[in-house]
């Protein structure tokens, strides 16, 4: 770990030394600059690199800032805890970081350093930093109990990938998104699936181009889709289409479901696309169809495009958890889907595969899974996009990639 006196921003040093000197206007100087800028404070240093400084604004008495996410990552906040400058109110803390980095973080003030951290207290004990006006904001889902409005800041370097296409444009004509629900006997549940139609959709004619994607929810809050389906088609990046957004009922049917579970398999095949089929203009052609998702999701879209080549001939998958096991074992991953593949014969799919520099957690090897499932494929004769991206296990980056993904896929 490096020492704050290793590793300081030069405008701190700067800011320091002239409250040293006597300049009683230096600190107001530097916080009306920070109010103009925003946090968190950037300063570059050699080419491909800047120094990142978070920032507290001590309005009340104050005797310790932890940082959460971002560089400063989710298991150690005693080794994240910001430095007071002199006896200011202005507490900090820097790291050196690469320019093109993307992720979300979060601060706490006067908490133990030594409480286990749970993802469920961030908006309680973790808040979103006040002196960075760029947010990302999980929406409460009013279906699920006990749900909560989360807020995360977002850091965003200069060089980080641009997100075009997440952003609603007033001239863009927009799709409509139509909430269904949908019943199954093979999985034993009701879930909520969202259909978007694109602008001027209609029953006749060539067959719409089909995407289905898991975790709908979030598809649809988090990484906003039907914006992204909006502006592709208006642009002519891509040929109009149908979504599937499929919901899970619960946390624990979803850890269930999207695993590798066989009967998945068998509600897309009896249960959800005969009812598609009646009810939408969508093709039947696997060779124009996606499976898609997000971590477990995008495991279960690659899952499914094994077992159902026949109704899915493309897969795209976002940060997909490979590393999962059906019986885990944390000294090895076996990988099992992978394992699934290397045994299987090549299938008539194209796969569209990313993942994040910075997702490794504990013994969980995101970008080791990924890359060796990406050379899995590529040796079994498959086509494949890979694509890396400089960020964590969050769809703030997600976000960015769906339109990467599908523009790979829908130009073959």
């Amino acid at each position: 770990m490096s020492s704050q006196k290793a590793l300081r921003s030069p405008r701190i040093v700067a800011l320091e030394e002239a409250l040293i000197a006597g300049d009683n206007t230096a600190l107001d100087t530097f916080w009306q600059e920070i109010e103009a800028h925003g946090a968190p404070l950037m300063e570059e240093l050699e080419e491909g690199y800047y120094l990142v400084t978070f920032l507290w604004h001590a309005r009340q008495e104050t005797h310790n800032v932890v940082i959460w996410g971002g560089p400063a990552g989710l298991e150690y906040p005693a080794d994240n805890r910001m430095a007071r400058l002199l006896e200011t109110d202005l507490w900090y803390r820097t790291y050196r970081v690469q320019a093109d980095l993307r992720g979300v973080y979060t601060l706490s003030t006067n908490d133990s350093v030594d409480a286990e951290i749970d993802n469920h207290e961030i908006g309680t004990r973790f808040i979103p930093d006040p002196l960075n006006p760029r947010q990302f904001v999980a929406h409460k889902d009013e279906e699920i109990p006990n749900d909560k409005e989360v807020i995360f800041s977002i850091l965003e370097l200069p060089a980080a990938p641009v997100q075009s296409w997440i952003v609603p444009r007033p001239e863009v004509p927009t799709g409509q998104l139509n909430l269904h629900r949908l019943s199954s006997r093979i999985l034993n549940n009701q879930r909520r699936v969202w259909v978007y139609t694109p602008d001027g959709y209609v029953e006749s004619g060539e067959p719409y181009r089909l995407l289905v994607l898991f975790d709908g929810w979030s598809y649809i809050d988090l990484i906003p889709t039907p914006t992204i389906l909006d502006n592709l088609t208006y642009a002519g990046k891509i040929p109009p289409m149908v979504a599937v957004l499929i919901d899970s009922p619960d946390q624990a049917t979803r850890n269930r479901e999207l695993t590798c579970h066989p009967p998945l398999i068998d509600f897309l095949r009896q249960e959800l696309m005969p009812w598609l089929h009646e009810h939408y203009h969508v093709t039947n052609d696997p060779a124009r169809t996606i499976v898609g998702g997000n971590s477990y999701g995008g495991l279960a879209a690659a899952f499914v495009g094994l077992h159902a080549p026949e109704f899915f001939g493309n897969v795209l998958s976002q940060s997909g958890s490979f590393w999962w096991d059906k019986e885990p074992d944390e000294d090895i991953q076996q990988e099992w889907l992978i394992q699934q593949f290397i045994a299987s014969p090549t299938l008539s799919l194209h796969f569209y595969l990313e993942v994040g520099l910075k997702e490794d957690s504990g013994w969980i090897y995101m970008v080791g899974c990924n890359r060796h499932f990406r050379d899995v494929l590529r040796l079994k004769g498959y086509q494949v996009h890979y694509y890396e991206f400089n960020g964590y296990h969050h769809p703030v980056s997600n976000r960015g990639t769906l339109a990467d993904g599908l523009l790979a896929l829908l130009g073959d």
